[in-house]
């Protein structure tokens, strides 16, 4: 649905993007994850066609973003991170204006532009002026425009940044129930947004892709041991030294001074959960929890992006 080989993009001698190449299939929901400056924004002009690249080609919905501009412009839905309104009109009038522009017959253009009020939950604000509007309705407005004419892909750019937290699940919800039916690209700095709405992440690092996979598949190659939670209760002073002691355990640390609550890391070749567990039971203590801990999309992100020190990159 959306495919780049080698796009690369230069302003001026500075080099924003460098032969960057992904593909996202048809009812996908990707995470486009960077750093400032790391070519986010740069790319996602070039797949919405506001910019041409320097070299390399891209294709949305199978059409080419240098021939076919125009047809992807009418086709994709793209909310930018400042969504432009004519804040003077009524959220319907501006809506059809949008529909217009989209190429949405006349005889359509009320019925589109009543399907996604109803869709962005905008009724019974259609007749006011946007200016009026909070920020998480006019962000609502945004995203009702991004979906006149239907369209088969969605580019959203911070989406939900600015609003409070309320507004911040509202829009996580649509978003999550367009998803079943289009293929989106989701530009964000809110980690915990993309690991909730996002199946598969591409992160951006100085203009170049460094990592695409799931959050799980990154986290099996990134995590250099297993790291287990284990609390118990009734546990000896010795029963930490004995539990490091195991083959297979390479560290145990205390979570907080005076509990016997442990973070224990351990080699990730091997389940050491039946076997801690055991330990357990035969000192006589009582099983609380315990649980693997998985790196979080912000760790990962973190591994992936501090290894190199930041170069001058446009974004």
């Amino acid at each position: 649905m959306i495919e780049a080989e080698g796009l690369t993009k230069f302003y001026g001698s500075i080099g924003a993007i460098r032969n960057v190449s992904f593909q996202i299939e048809k009812g996908e929901v990707v995470g486009f994850l960077g750093p400032n400056g790391a070519g986010k924004s740069t790319t996602i002009r070039i797949l919405t066609c506001y910019m041409p690249p320097s070299s390399g080609s891209a294709r949305v919905d199978g059409l080419d973003v240098i021939e076919n501009s125009l047809q992807i412009r009418q086709r994709i839905g793209y909310v930018p991170e400042s969504v432009p309104l004519y804040k003077d009109l009524t959220v319907s009038r501006f809506l059809r204006f949008a529909a217009g522009c989209k190429g949405v017959g006349a005889k359509r253009i009320k019925a589109e532009t009543s399907r996604v009020i109803s869709s962005c939950g905008l009724e019974k604000n259609a007749n006011r002026i946007i200016r009026n509007l909070s920020k998480g309705y006019r962000q609502r407005v945004g995203l009702a425009q991004a979906l006149l004419n239907n369209p088969s892909v969605l580019i959203l750019d911070e989406p939900t940044i600015g609003l409070d937290p309320s507004q911040i699940v509202e829009i996580r919800r649509l978003i999550l129930e367009l998803h079943e039916e289009r293929t989106i690209l989701l530009s964000s700095h809110i980690l915990p947004e993309v690991a909730q709405l996002c199946q598969r992440v591409m992160i951006i690092n100085k203009g170049e892709i460094i990592a695409t996979d799931t959050p799980g598949n990154l986290t099996s190659q990134l995590q250099k041991s297993v790291k287990i939670v284990l609390e118990v209760s009734g546990a000896s002073q010795e029963f930490a030294k004995e539990v490091e002691n195991m083959a297979g355990v390479q560290k145990v640390s205390v979570v907080n001074n005076g509990t016997s609550k442990f973070l224990i890391e351990t080699d990730p070749s091997k389940d050491m959960r039946p076997e801690i567990a055991a330990m357990a039971i035969q000192k006589g203590c009582g099983l609380l929890e315990l649980r693997t801990m998985q790196l979080s999309l912000e760790e990962i992100f973190m591994q992936l992006v501090t290894e190199e020190t930041p170069g001058e990159v446009a974004e």
